[in-house]
């Protein structure tokens, strides 16, 4: 079984790479930017480092999670930007426990992503999470011990080979599945963001 904290290591080391800097570095460069929002500083790491979307929302994460960790496990996050109701280990603990923790990272990074977006509910169900606005813009949960799987609820977007219709009268028009946290890419969270808008 792989080991979720390998899982977000090699995730981290390639992103690494397509930033040709250290996490030391990149963690150095966040810090003496003086932001603090999340999406404040996902933009100023695209922007300067020019990071793709998935990279620079993962790095954010990681550094934040770092910086405001619990002192004692359990403890629920507070934010002080009160985008959700951002207790994601209580949130998550149950969907990613046992043979499923591997996937744990790939549902964070989307987290991570879709905190930059805005405001939004989260609502978690027995075998997934629903994230809604004003109404439910996606679900996301372990479909299997080997992957996560994504619905969406929008329109009149093409399917293809990754992104699949389902049939009329589901909860989600589109689904997506995903077996590692660096699928979490930009074509993906453009869908995200079409989902997002559409359920303001």
């Amino acid at each position: 079984m792989t080991d979720p904290a390998k899982a977000l290591a090699s995730q981290l080391a390639n992103l690494q790479t397509r930033a040709g800097k250290s996490l030391d570095e990149l963690t150095t460069i966040v810090l003496a930017s003086g932001l603090t929002k999340h999406g404040e500083i996902v933009n100023m790491l695209k922007s300067t480092l020019g990071m793709g979307h998935g990279d620079a929302a993962t790095l954010v994460q990681v550094i934040q999670h770092a910086a405001n960790a619990p002192p004692s496990p359990g403890g629920a996050e507070t934010s002080s930007q009160g985008d959700t109701t951002q207790s994601g280990d209580d949130v998550h603990a149950g969907l990613y426990s046992g043979p499923k923790a591997a996937l744990r990272p790939i549902h964070d990074a989307l987290i991570a992503a879709m905190r930059a977006l805005g405001e939004f509910e989260e609502s978690p169900k027995k075998t997934y999470v629903s994230y809604r606005r004003s109404k439910q813009f996606c679900t996301v949960g372990p479909a299997t011990n080997t992957r996560v799987e994504i619905g969406f609820n929008m329109k009149g977007v093409p399917a293809g080979d990754r992104l699949e219709a389902l049939p009329a009268g589901q909860m989600c028009q589109y689904r997506l599945r995903l077996t590692d946290a660096s699928e979490v890419d930009d074509e993906l969270l453009g869908w995200i963001a079409i989902a997002y808008g559409a359920a303001g």
